[in-house]
Protein backbone atom coordinates (compact mmCIF):
# COMPACT_ATOMS: atom_id res chain seq x y z
CA UNK A 1 0.00 0.00 0.00
CA UNK A 2 1.40 3.13 -1.12
CA UNK A 3 1.74 5.80 1.31
CA UNK A 4 -1.03 7.90 -0.07
CA UNK A 5 -3.49 5.08 0.08
CA UNK A 6 -2.37 4.75 3.63
CA UNK A 7 -2.74 8.62 4.42
CA UNK A 8 -6.80 8.13 2.11
CA UNK A 9 -7.84 5.67 4.57
CA UNK A 10 -6.76 7.98 7.38
CA UNK A 11 -9.20 10.32 6.00
CA UNK A 12 -12.25 8.41 5.39
CA UNK A 13 -11.47 7.35 9.08
CA UNK A 14 -11.46 10.83 10.31
CA UNK A 15 -12.82 13.48 8.12
CA UNK A 16 -16.04 14.13 7.71
CA UNK A 17 -17.45 12.99 4.59
CA UNK A 18 -19.15 16.04 3.08
CA UNK A 19 -16.48 15.76 -0.29
CA UNK A 20 -16.73 12.56 -0.72
CA UNK A 21 -13.79 10.26 -1.08
CA UNK A 22 -10.58 12.45 -2.20
CA UNK A 23 -8.29 10.99 -4.96
CA UNK A 24 -5.42 12.49 -3.94
CA UNK A 25 -3.19 13.83 -0.76
CA UNK A 26 -0.98 16.93 -1.99
CA UNK A 27 1.98 17.42 -0.12
CA UNK A 28 3.66 20.88 -2.07
CA UNK A 29 3.42 22.78 -4.69
CA UNK A 30 5.45 25.23 -7.04
CA UNK A 31 4.51 27.33 -9.56
CA UNK A 32 1.73 25.80 -11.76
CA UNK A 33 2.54 22.26 -10.54
CA UNK A 34 1.67 20.44 -7.47
CA UNK A 35 2.91 16.87 -6.15
CA UNK A 36 0.94 13.93 -3.95
CA UNK A 37 2.16 11.72 -0.77
CA UNK A 38 3.32 9.66 -3.67
CA UNK A 39 6.12 11.80 -5.77
CA UNK A 40 3.63 12.51 -8.50
CA UNK A 41 3.91 15.75 -10.49
CA UNK A 42 0.84 17.33 -11.93
CA UNK A 43 -0.07 20.42 -13.96
CA UNK A 44 -2.46 22.12 -11.42
CA UNK A 45 -5.05 23.29 -14.36
CA UNK A 46 -7.65 23.74 -11.22
CA UNK A 47 -5.94 26.27 -8.58
CA UNK A 48 -7.88 25.13 -5.53
CA UNK A 49 -11.11 25.89 -7.94
CA UNK A 50 -9.95 29.69 -9.06
CA UNK A 51 -8.36 30.33 -5.80
CA UNK A 52 -4.35 29.92 -6.42
CA UNK A 53 -4.02 32.84 -8.15
CA UNK A 54 -0.03 33.30 -8.61
CA UNK A 55 0.15 29.71 -8.61
CA UNK A 56 2.04 27.99 -5.88
CA UNK A 57 4.27 29.12 -3.11
CA UNK A 58 4.78 32.58 -5.31
CA UNK A 59 7.80 34.66 -3.53
CA UNK A 60 6.19 37.72 -2.86
CA UNK A 61 3.19 35.83 -1.48
CA UNK A 62 5.03 33.47 0.74
CA UNK A 63 7.66 36.73 1.70
CA UNK A 64 4.46 38.41 2.88
CA UNK A 65 2.39 35.73 4.34
CA UNK A 66 5.57 34.52 6.27
CA UNK A 67 6.55 38.68 7.42
CA UNK A 68 3.14 39.28 8.74
CA UNK A 69 2.86 35.24 10.54
CA UNK A 70 6.33 36.08 12.30
CA UNK A 71 4.50 40.06 13.40
CA UNK A 72 0.94 39.75 13.97
CA UNK A 73 -1.46 37.61 12.91
CA UNK A 74 -4.68 37.97 15.01
CA UNK A 75 -6.33 40.95 16.71
CA UNK A 76 -10.26 40.30 16.40
CA UNK A 77 -12.62 42.76 15.48
CA UNK A 78 -12.22 45.12 18.65
CA UNK A 79 -9.20 46.73 16.62
CA UNK A 80 -7.54 46.99 12.93
CA UNK A 81 -4.54 46.85 11.35
CA UNK A 82 -3.15 48.70 8.91
CA UNK A 83 -3.71 45.26 6.44
CA UNK A 84 -6.99 46.00 6.51
CA UNK A 85 -7.12 49.50 5.46
CA UNK A 86 -4.66 48.95 2.66
CA UNK A 87 -6.17 46.12 1.45
CA UNK A 88 -9.59 48.01 1.27
CA UNK A 89 -8.06 51.10 -0.43
CA UNK A 90 -6.69 48.78 -3.14
CA UNK A 91 -9.73 47.15 -3.99
CA UNK A 92 -11.83 50.11 -3.94
CA UNK A 93 -9.03 51.46 -6.28
CA UNK A 94 -8.72 48.76 -8.91
CA UNK A 95 -12.20 47.98 -9.10
CA UNK A 96 -12.72 51.87 -10.04
CA UNK A 97 -15.15 52.11 -6.97
CA UNK A 98 -17.40 54.69 -6.65
CA UNK A 99 -16.28 57.44 -4.00
CA UNK A 100 -18.24 56.79 -0.58
CA UNK A 101 -17.74 53.02 -0.71
CA UNK A 102 -16.44 50.84 1.61
CA UNK A 103 -15.21 47.41 2.13
CA UNK A 104 -16.38 44.28 4.71
CA UNK A 105 -13.49 41.31 5.19
CA UNK A 106 -14.76 38.02 5.54
CA UNK A 107 -13.24 34.39 5.49
CA UNK A 108 -14.83 32.90 2.22
CA UNK A 109 -17.34 33.73 -0.63
CA UNK A 110 -20.44 32.02 1.31
CA UNK A 111 -19.38 34.74 3.80
CA UNK A 112 -19.49 37.99 1.74
CA UNK A 113 -22.48 36.76 0.34
CA UNK A 114 -24.57 36.20 3.89
CA UNK A 115 -23.09 39.81 4.00
CA UNK A 116 -24.78 40.70 0.58
CA UNK A 117 -28.17 39.05 1.84
CA UNK A 118 -28.25 40.58 5.37
CA UNK A 119 -27.28 43.89 2.89
CA UNK A 120 -30.47 43.27 1.05
CA UNK A 121 -32.66 42.79 4.33
CA UNK A 122 -31.74 46.31 5.42
CA UNK A 123 -32.53 47.84 1.87
CA UNK A 124 -36.06 46.52 2.13
CA UNK A 125 -36.67 47.75 5.28
CA UNK A 126 -35.16 51.46 4.32
CA UNK A 127 -37.16 51.41 1.02
CA UNK A 128 -40.44 49.99 1.81
CA UNK A 129 -42.63 49.13 -1.28
CA UNK A 130 -45.73 50.95 -2.04
CA UNK A 131 -48.05 49.94 0.87
CA UNK A 132 -45.28 50.94 2.83
CA UNK A 133 -43.94 47.41 3.70
CA UNK A 134 -40.15 46.14 3.58
CA UNK A 135 -39.03 44.53 0.64
CA UNK A 136 -38.72 40.92 1.45
CA UNK A 137 -37.82 39.31 -2.34
CA UNK A 138 -34.26 39.04 -3.74
CA UNK A 139 -34.45 37.56 -7.32
CA UNK A 140 -31.66 35.04 -8.10
CA UNK A 141 -31.08 33.04 -10.84
CA UNK A 142 -31.36 29.77 -12.25
CA UNK A 143 -28.15 27.83 -12.58
CA UNK A 144 -26.61 30.27 -9.62
CA UNK A 145 -24.27 29.21 -7.06
CA UNK A 146 -23.95 31.78 -4.19
CA UNK A 147 -22.51 28.83 -1.64
CA UNK A 148 -24.21 26.25 0.77
CA UNK A 149 -24.10 28.28 4.38
CA UNK A 150 -27.99 28.57 5.27
CA UNK A 151 -28.36 32.17 4.08
CA UNK A 152 -26.20 31.88 0.64
CA UNK A 153 -27.72 28.47 0.00
CA UNK A 154 -31.24 30.36 -0.02
CA UNK A 155 -29.39 31.85 -2.93
CA UNK A 156 -28.24 29.04 -4.79
CA UNK A 157 -30.68 27.35 -7.08
CA UNK A 158 -29.86 24.05 -7.25
CA UNK A 159 -32.41 21.91 -5.73
CA UNK A 160 -29.83 18.96 -4.84
CA UNK A 161 -28.10 21.44 -2.34
CA UNK A 162 -31.24 23.12 -1.09
CA UNK A 163 -33.63 20.01 -0.53
CA UNK A 164 -31.67 18.36 2.46
CA UNK A 165 -31.64 21.68 4.60
CA UNK A 166 -35.44 23.57 3.70
CA UNK A 167 -36.71 25.00 5.04
CA UNK A 168 -34.25 27.61 4.13
CA UNK A 169 -34.02 31.44 4.76
CA UNK A 170 -37.43 32.65 2.86
CA UNK A 171 -38.25 35.04 -0.28
CA UNK A 172 -35.96 34.20 -2.85
CA UNK A 173 -37.21 33.87 -5.77
CA UNK A 174 -34.79 31.91 -8.72
CA UNK A 175 -35.49 33.27 -12.39
CA UNK A 176 -34.16 32.48 -15.85
CA UNK A 177 -31.72 34.82 -16.84
CA UNK A 178 -34.01 36.83 -19.61
CA UNK A 179 -35.19 40.06 -19.85
CA UNK A 180 -38.94 39.23 -19.62
CA UNK A 181 -38.55 37.43 -16.65
CA UNK A 182 -36.94 40.15 -14.87
CA UNK A 183 -39.43 42.94 -16.47
CA UNK A 184 -42.02 40.65 -15.13
CA UNK A 185 -40.49 39.72 -11.39
CA UNK A 186 -38.59 42.98 -10.39
CA UNK A 187 -41.73 44.80 -8.76
CA UNK A 188 -41.58 47.16 -5.61
CA UNK A 189 -41.60 43.72 -3.33
CA UNK A 190 -37.73 43.28 -4.21
CA UNK A 191 -34.88 44.16 -2.20
CA UNK A 192 -31.96 42.81 -4.73
CA UNK A 193 -31.31 41.00 -7.91
CA UNK A 194 -27.92 38.71 -7.30
CA UNK A 195 -26.11 37.56 -10.24
CA UNK A 196 -22.69 36.27 -11.09
CA UNK A 197 -21.70 37.69 -13.82
CA UNK A 198 -19.83 34.40 -15.50
CA UNK A 199 -21.79 31.29 -13.70
CA UNK A 200 -18.71 28.87 -12.80
CA UNK A 201 -20.23 25.86 -11.29
CA UNK A 202 -23.00 25.72 -13.83
CA UNK A 203 -20.61 24.99 -16.66
CA UNK A 204 -19.03 28.74 -17.03
CA UNK A 205 -21.27 30.07 -18.66
CA UNK A 206 -21.95 33.87 -19.08
CA UNK A 207 -24.72 35.95 -18.93
CA UNK A 208 -26.72 36.44 -22.02
CA UNK A 209 -25.58 39.80 -23.98
CA UNK A 210 -27.27 42.60 -21.87
CA UNK A 211 -28.72 41.23 -19.24
CA UNK A 212 -26.29 42.51 -17.23
CA UNK A 213 -26.98 46.07 -18.32
CA UNK A 214 -30.55 45.43 -18.10
CA UNK A 215 -30.67 44.57 -14.45
CA UNK A 216 -28.27 47.31 -13.70
CA UNK A 217 -31.03 49.90 -15.25
CA UNK A 218 -34.30 48.58 -13.95
CA UNK A 219 -32.75 48.10 -10.65
CA UNK A 220 -32.09 51.68 -10.49
CA UNK A 221 -35.59 52.75 -11.52
CA UNK A 222 -37.46 50.01 -8.80
CA UNK A 223 -35.71 50.90 -6.38
CA UNK A 224 -33.83 47.49 -5.94
CA UNK A 225 -30.00 46.86 -4.99
CA UNK A 226 -27.96 45.19 -7.35
CA UNK A 227 -25.40 43.18 -5.99
CA UNK A 228 -23.02 41.07 -7.90
CA UNK A 229 -21.08 37.48 -7.09
CA UNK A 230 -17.54 37.65 -7.89
CA UNK A 231 -16.10 35.29 -5.79
CA UNK A 232 -15.06 33.00 -9.12
CA UNK A 233 -14.86 35.91 -11.69
CA UNK A 234 -13.32 38.40 -10.04
CA UNK A 235 -9.94 39.24 -8.90
CA UNK A 236 -8.48 38.84 -12.68
CA UNK A 237 -9.63 35.42 -13.35
CA UNK A 238 -11.85 36.38 -16.25
CA UNK A 239 -8.83 39.05 -18.11
CA UNK A 240 -10.17 42.19 -15.86
CA UNK A 241 -10.57 43.10 -11.92
CA UNK A 242 -14.43 42.30 -12.14
CA UNK A 243 -16.36 40.56 -15.07
CA UNK A 244 -19.22 42.65 -14.58
CA UNK A 245 -16.74 45.53 -15.73
CA UNK A 246 -17.39 44.16 -19.71
CA UNK A 247 -21.19 43.72 -19.04
CA UNK A 248 -22.22 47.39 -17.43
CA UNK A 249 -22.00 50.12 -19.39
CA UNK A 250 -19.21 52.74 -19.13
CA UNK A 251 -19.51 54.17 -16.00
CA UNK A 252 -22.16 52.03 -13.94
CA UNK A 253 -20.83 49.87 -11.36
CA UNK A 254 -23.22 47.24 -8.67
CA UNK A 255 -24.87 48.49 -5.46
CA UNK A 256 -22.38 45.69 -4.28
CA UNK A 257 -19.51 43.33 -5.15
CA UNK A 258 -18.83 39.36 -3.47
CA UNK A 259 -15.40 38.76 -3.39
CA UNK A 260 -13.45 35.83 -1.90
CA UNK A 261 -11.46 32.51 -3.91
CA UNK A 262 -8.18 34.35 -5.89
CA UNK A 263 -8.38 37.49 -3.28
CA UNK A 264 -6.18 35.43 -0.82
CA UNK A 265 -4.19 33.77 -3.63
CA UNK A 266 -4.97 30.44 -1.19
CA UNK A 267 -5.26 32.12 2.11
CA UNK A 268 -8.64 32.34 3.71
CA UNK A 269 -10.27 35.62 2.70
CA UNK A 270 -13.57 36.93 1.33
CA UNK A 271 -15.19 40.54 1.19
CA UNK A 272 -18.00 42.57 0.15
CA UNK A 273 -17.50 46.14 -1.37
CA UNK A 274 -21.05 48.08 -0.94
CA UNK A 275 -20.99 51.06 -4.00
CA UNK A 276 -21.39 54.86 -2.81
CA UNK A 277 -22.44 55.98 1.12
CA UNK A 278 -25.73 55.19 1.06
CA UNK A 279 -25.73 51.62 0.60
CA UNK A 280 -22.40 51.50 2.96
CA UNK A 281 -25.26 53.46 5.89
CA UNK A 282 -26.99 50.69 5.29
CA UNK A 283 -25.65 48.05 7.87
CA UNK A 284 -24.40 49.81 10.72
CA UNK A 285 -22.68 48.79 14.43
CA UNK A 286 -23.28 45.77 15.59
CA UNK A 287 -25.55 44.44 12.56
CA UNK A 288 -22.90 42.09 11.09
CA UNK A 289 -19.62 41.05 11.98
CA UNK A 290 -16.73 38.05 12.11
CA UNK A 291 -14.24 37.41 14.77
CA UNK A 292 -11.21 36.20 11.60
CA UNK A 293 -12.43 38.34 8.94
CA UNK A 294 -9.89 41.06 8.22
CA UNK A 295 -7.08 39.25 10.49
CA UNK A 296 -3.53 40.58 9.58
CA UNK A 297 -2.26 37.42 7.96
CA UNK A 298 -4.98 37.58 5.70
CA UNK A 299 -4.88 40.72 4.80
CA UNK A 300 -1.53 40.44 3.77
CA UNK A 301 -1.96 37.35 1.69
CA UNK A 302 -5.00 39.53 0.02
CA UNK A 303 -2.27 42.67 -0.30
CA UNK A 304 0.18 40.69 -1.60
CA UNK A 305 -2.20 38.88 -4.13
CA UNK A 306 -3.70 42.07 -5.55
CA UNK A 307 0.04 43.71 -6.06
CA UNK A 308 1.59 40.65 -7.97
CA UNK A 309 -1.11 40.47 -10.28
CA UNK A 310 -0.89 44.38 -10.72
CA UNK A 311 3.25 43.88 -10.83
CA UNK A 312 3.56 41.23 -12.92
CA UNK A 313 0.45 42.14 -15.37
CA UNK A 314 -1.50 38.88 -14.41
CA UNK A 315 -4.29 40.35 -16.04
CA UNK A 316 -3.39 40.57 -19.57
CA UNK A 317 -1.85 36.87 -19.29
CA UNK A 318 -5.18 35.65 -17.99
CA UNK A 319 -6.49 37.06 -21.60
CA UNK A 320 -3.59 36.58 -24.01
CA UNK A 321 -3.43 32.74 -22.50
CA UNK A 322 -6.87 31.96 -22.01
CA UNK A 323 -7.74 33.08 -25.95
CA UNK A 324 -4.53 30.70 -26.80
CA UNK A 325 -6.12 27.82 -24.58
CA UNK A 326 -9.14 27.88 -25.49
CA UNK A 327 -8.52 28.01 -29.54
CA UNK A 328 -6.24 25.14 -29.34
CA UNK A 329 -9.18 22.80 -27.43
CA UNK A 330 -11.29 23.96 -30.19
CA UNK A 331 -8.90 21.89 -32.85
CA UNK A 332 -9.04 18.60 -30.28
CA UNK A 333 -10.96 16.27 -31.84
CA UNK A 334 -14.13 15.13 -29.30
CA UNK A 335 -14.11 18.62 -27.86
CA UNK A 336 -17.48 20.40 -28.70
CA UNK A 337 -18.11 24.20 -27.10
CA UNK A 338 -15.01 25.73 -25.40
CA UNK A 339 -16.62 28.88 -23.01
CA UNK A 340 -13.29 31.16 -22.13
CA UNK A 341 -13.38 34.41 -20.19
CA UNK A 342 -9.90 35.06 -19.32
CA UNK A 343 -8.63 31.62 -17.80
CA UNK A 344 -11.93 30.10 -16.87
CA UNK A 345 -13.09 27.76 -19.21
CA UNK A 346 -15.76 25.82 -19.68
CA UNK A 347 -14.99 22.33 -22.60
CA UNK A 348 -18.21 20.90 -23.30
CA UNK A 349 -17.42 17.37 -24.85
CA UNK A 350 -19.20 15.24 -27.56
CA UNK A 351 -20.89 12.27 -26.19
CA UNK A 352 -20.85 9.64 -28.70
CA UNK A 353 -24.58 8.55 -27.53
CA UNK A 354 -26.23 9.33 -24.70
CA UNK A 355 -25.16 6.29 -22.49
CA UNK A 356 -21.80 7.58 -22.92
CA UNK A 357 -22.53 11.01 -21.78
CA UNK A 358 -24.73 10.14 -18.73
CA UNK A 359 -23.36 6.35 -17.38
CA UNK A 360 -20.86 4.78 -19.78
CA UNK A 361 -18.18 3.10 -18.90
CA UNK A 362 -17.21 0.30 -15.73
CA UNK A 363 -16.89 2.74 -13.09
CA UNK A 364 -20.47 4.19 -13.68
CA UNK A 365 -18.99 7.52 -14.05
CA UNK A 366 -20.68 10.52 -16.53
CA UNK A 367 -17.99 11.04 -19.14
CA UNK A 368 -16.52 14.34 -17.78
CA UNK A 369 -15.70 13.00 -14.43
CA UNK A 370 -14.17 9.54 -16.40
CA UNK A 371 -12.08 12.29 -18.39
CA UNK A 372 -11.30 14.06 -15.39
CA UNK A 373 -10.01 10.94 -13.51
CA UNK A 374 -8.07 10.20 -16.66
CA UNK A 375 -6.29 13.62 -17.24
CA UNK A 376 -5.72 13.15 -13.43
CA UNK A 377 -3.53 9.78 -14.38
CA UNK A 378 -1.74 11.74 -17.03
CA UNK A 379 -0.32 14.57 -14.64
CA UNK A 380 -2.82 17.13 -15.11
CA UNK A 381 -5.51 18.48 -12.65
CA UNK A 382 -8.84 19.40 -13.69
CA UNK A 383 -12.36 18.96 -12.61
CA UNK A 384 -16.25 18.33 -13.95
CA UNK A 385 -19.30 20.45 -13.39
CA UNK A 386 -21.36 18.50 -15.16
CA UNK A 387 -21.87 14.88 -17.01
CA UNK A 388 -20.29 16.45 -20.32
CA UNK A 389 -18.45 19.48 -19.02
CA UNK A 390 -14.93 20.57 -17.88
CA UNK A 391 -13.77 23.49 -16.07
CA UNK A 392 -10.36 24.73 -16.60
CA UNK A 393 -9.09 27.73 -13.98
CA UNK A 394 -5.36 27.62 -13.76
CA UNK A 395 -2.98 29.53 -11.85
CA UNK A 396 -2.96 33.39 -13.84
CA UNK A 397 0.41 32.47 -13.93
CA UNK A 398 0.10 29.71 -16.60
CA UNK A 399 2.31 29.94 -19.57
CA UNK A 400 1.09 29.31 -22.89
CA UNK A 401 3.40 26.60 -23.44
CA UNK A 402 2.66 24.74 -19.92
CA UNK A 403 -1.07 25.01 -21.17
CA UNK A 404 -0.34 23.20 -24.70
CA UNK A 405 1.01 20.43 -22.57
CA UNK A 406 -2.93 19.46 -21.61
CA UNK A 407 -4.41 20.24 -25.22
CA UNK A 408 -1.49 17.80 -26.66
CA UNK A 409 -2.70 15.08 -24.22
CA UNK A 410 -6.37 15.73 -24.00
CA UNK A 411 -6.86 13.53 -27.67
CA UNK A 412 -5.07 10.72 -25.91
CA UNK A 413 -6.90 10.98 -22.54
CA UNK A 414 -10.51 11.03 -24.72
CA UNK A 415 -9.47 8.16 -26.53
CA UNK A 416 -8.31 6.12 -23.27
CA UNK A 417 -11.80 6.80 -21.89
CA UNK A 418 -13.91 5.72 -25.25
CA UNK A 419 -11.77 2.70 -24.85
CA UNK A 420 -12.62 1.37 -21.16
Amino acid sequence: MSNQDELLGEYKEHLLGVFGDPSLVLVSGEGVHVTDANGKRYLDLLAGIAVNALGHAHPAWVRAVSEQAGTLAHISNLFTSPGSIHLAEKLLKVTGAPEGSHVFFANSGSEANEAAFKLARRHGRAHPDAQGRPRTRVLALENSFHGRTMGSLSLTAKAAYREPFEPLPAGVTHIPATAEALERELDDTVSAVIVEPVQGEAGVHGLPEGFLALARRLTQERGALLIVDEVQSGMGRTGAWLAATAQLPRGEFPDAVTFAKGLGGGFPVGAMLTAGPEVSALLGAGQHGTTFGGNPLAMAAGLATVTTLENENLLVNARDVGAHLAQRLREVPGVGEVRQYGLLVGVDLVAENTEDAENAGTSGDPMAQRVVAAAREAGFILNATGPTTLRLAPPLIITAEQADTFVEALPHVLKTVRAR
